[in-house]
């Protein structure tokens, strides 16, 4: 999506059974039924490079041929217009998409105000279990499931393996304070420019980064049983920003930094100027690329995200897709789509997506998959953090409060506020928000 292109990765065509339930899309229009009788619905994500998309799409509506058929309707490829899309079709009515491919930040403010089918009932717990946890634990909101988990992503720790090596470090580092000290030696015994290099610069990404710091500190955003505490301004999450803001103050990560997002990372790491660099699995596939890379898939670590000094667990930010069914959209139309989410799901078509297009399984029996891991080895490298991926507050105000927490974290990495200063500007204006609601 907006982030990341996926790249072919190659593998064999598979098509088959679904996981949840027995069940099985190209095109564009409508809803309703077609000539044959079939029903018709329309399914929304942004544009698909890969290509893996569409086969999954023409593969269910060939195998439902003269009952179901699913309409692909390409959205925008930048996620917050898709969001904003997609609002404002629900605002008016709920407009004519019936399956929605949304982002895992979605489901809470579209739950709260109705727009989305409560599936709990569809995806049972049983069903759930074969999920990885977070993913299922975004698709969450008051105690009820609004949707099923398609493809995951988490935030990982790379670095220069052989960099490391030639400095006589035998593996990568645990901590935050190891990372820097890995950094500055290594950086000095090499070419290397930069020690470390992550997403800082005011937008999305620089929201799931500063949460990255701050609950590998062991700090949070919100808190209660019903999330409405906001605890952001904390010892330990004031801890976690103090650290963020430090690998500048040092040294080890450019000033710059404050202005990077995925691509400008990116660049910096593959072209050698750095020597660790946090981003999300998409990378691991372009080392070795021409044109997109200047060292090797052999020259590359992946590791879970240091944590704090004396902190044991280590959290990234998930990232990912789950479906939404509208629940404005008519009783067969939901029956139809839901027949695709089952399909899409399933573990033969999860299967094709990442070997074809490098996207994450949300099954958790396909990490273990040999053909997957053979030719998509980031998820052998980095299955710890995939599964320890961490949601984003699970609040119906997220979207507000992403942009608040953006534009403070941001501040922050500048020198522009002190951590204690930007945790106290972000208790205030989150609560704002949350109580003004």
């Amino acid at each position: 999506m907006s982030r990341k292109g996926f790249l072919k990765v190659g593998g064999t065509a598979l098509a088959g059974a679904t996981l949840l339930g027995t069940g099985a899309l190209a095109g564009c229009g409508g809803s309703g039924d077609d000539a044959s009788g079939a029903t018709e619905f329309t399914f929304s994500f942004g544009p698909d490079n890969s290509g893996s998309l569409e086969e999954i799409v023409r593969r269910f509506n060939e195998r439902f041929e003269g009952r179901y058929r699913a309409n692909y309707r390409v959205m925008a490829a930048d996620t917050g217009q898709y969001f904003n899309q997609v609002k404002t079709e629900f605002q008016a009515g709920g407009g004519e998409i019936d399956l929605i491919g949304g982002d895992v930040v979605w489901p809470a403010q579209f739950a709260a105000n109705g727009w989305i089918e409560d599936l709990s009932d569809r995806f049972t717990e049983e069903d759930r279990r074969a999920f990885l946890p977070a993913p299922v634990e975004s698709c969450a909101y008051e105690g009820a499931v609004y949707g099923v988990p398609w493809f995951t992503d988490a935030g990982l720790l790379y670095y220069r393996k052989d960099l490391l090596e030639g400095s006589g470090f035998s593996g990568p580092p645990e901590t935050w304070e190891e990372l820097k000290e890995q950094a500055m030696k290594v950086a000095a015994d090499s070419d290397a420019e930069d020690g470390f290099v992550f997403q800082a610069a005011e937008y999305e990404g620089g929201t799931v980064n500063g949460l990255e710091y701050i609950w590998t500190a062991g700090g949070d955003v919100l808190a209660g049983e019903d999330l409405g505490d906001v605890v952001i301004d904390g010892p330990r999450a004031v801890e976690g920003l103090s650290i963020e803001r430090d690998m500048v103050e040092s040294g080890v990560a450019p000033q710059a930094v404050s202005t990077y997002a995925e691509q400008e990372c990116q660049a910096a790491f593959l072209n050698g100027r750095a020597v660790f660099c946090r981003n999300w699995p998409y990378m691991y596939a372009l080392a070795g690329e021409e044109g997109q890379s200047n060292i090797e898939p052999g020259q590359v670590g992946v590791a879970p995200l240091p944590v704090a000094t004396g902190r044991d667990n280590s959290f990234s930010g998930l990232g990912g897709w789950n479906f939404y069914l509208n629940a404005a959209s008519s009783g067969e139309e939901k029956e139809a789509a839901y027949e695709f989410v089952k399909f899409a799901t399933a573990p033969e078509q999860q299967k094709y997506r990442a070997l074809n297009g490098s996207f994450l399984p949300t099954l958790q029996d396909l990490y273990s998959d040999e053909e997957i891991v053979d030719k998509v080895p980031v998820i052998a490298l980095g299955e710890e953090a995939i599964k320890n991926a961490r949601p984003r507050p699970l609040s119906p105000y997220y979207s507000d409060m992403s942009l608040v927490m953006a534009e403070q974290f941001n501040a922050c990495v500048k020198g522009a506020k002190t951590p204690q200063e930007t945790a106290d500007t972000l208790d205030r204006e989150l609560q704002e928000i949350v109580d003004s609601a």
